[in-house]
């Protein structure tokens, strides 16, 4: 499973977003007429199958698919209250969440009816390339506080668009608040690279033993060309060093 995939939709920026009564149906459409192959995950992605856009029914407010090749899928998948959809038609990726299936009768033949999904996620590849960070060599990204405190994190993941940084506690960060004087070294860089962000999604995770990690996700506002361009370099020697070892 690719990383992108891993994420939840709260972790994924709404720049991403396609919503709308009449852009979602019409984007859904257009997989369908192209027969683009979906995975779906379902019982808490426990479960998967391969399926292929039928219809959209916009009137009826639901998204027909093709039924899997297994007997027994078929029988357990309209028992999932959320099902994940996952593509990369062209090379980008695309997801969305539906609710609960029903079996129906499409064109003669059986199929799967779902609820059309709230938005739809498009994630274009130069602006979601991203790496997970070195756990042994972790950057440390630090800024300054709206309200004058200085604060530290270790760094997750990284791409030339955003950041992800791990936290231990709450550090009464909220999507949508700004941090303009940020910095972060990258190994075998003179200087630092110094950004502004935009804090997109502040999420809670539990972990083994009652453990509690908060993960926020960083938007990057206006990073210089130059920058890029550095983040790149480290984004590729990092992939370089991996590929070597694998």
């Amino acid at each position: 499973m690719s990383q992108i995939a891993q994420l939840s939709e709260a972790e994924i920026e709404e720049r991403f977003y396609v919503t709308g009564r009449t852009a979602i149906p019409f984007t859904l459409a257009g997989y369908a007429e192209h027969k683009e192959s979906f995975s779906v995950q379902f019982a808490g992605g426990s479960e998967h199958f391969l399926t292929i856009l039928l219809a959209v029914q916009p009137a009826n407010g639901c998204l027909i698919i093709d039924c899997s090749g297994s007997p027994e899928i078929n029988r357990r998948f309209p028992e999932s209250q959320r099902n994940v959809f996952l593509a990369r038609p062209g090379g980008i990726h695309v997801q969305f969440t539906t609710g609960q299936a029903r079996e129906i009768t499409f064109q003669g033949a059986r199929a799967f009816a779902v609820p059309l999904p709230k938005f739809i996620v498009r994630l274009q590849r130069r602006e979601f390339f991203r790496i997970e960070t070195p756990l042994a060599q972790p950057l440390q990204f630090r800024a300054r506080l709206p309200d004058g405190q200085l604060m530290t994190l270790p760094a997750y993941d990284l791409s030339v668009a955003s950041i992800g940084l791990s936290a231990g506690g709450d550090n009464g960060l909220e999507p949508a608040i700004s941090l303009p004087n940020c910095r972060f070294a990258l190994p075998a860089e003179a200087h630092d690279v110094f950004v502004q962000a935009v804090v997109r999604h502040v999420t809670v995770l539990e972990r083994r033993a009652g453990m509690t990690q908060w993960r926020i996700g960083l938007q990057f506002v206006d990073l210089a060309r130059v920058d890029e361009r550095r983040i790149q370099r480290y984004i590729a020697q990092v992939e370089l060093r991996r590929h070597e070892l694998s």
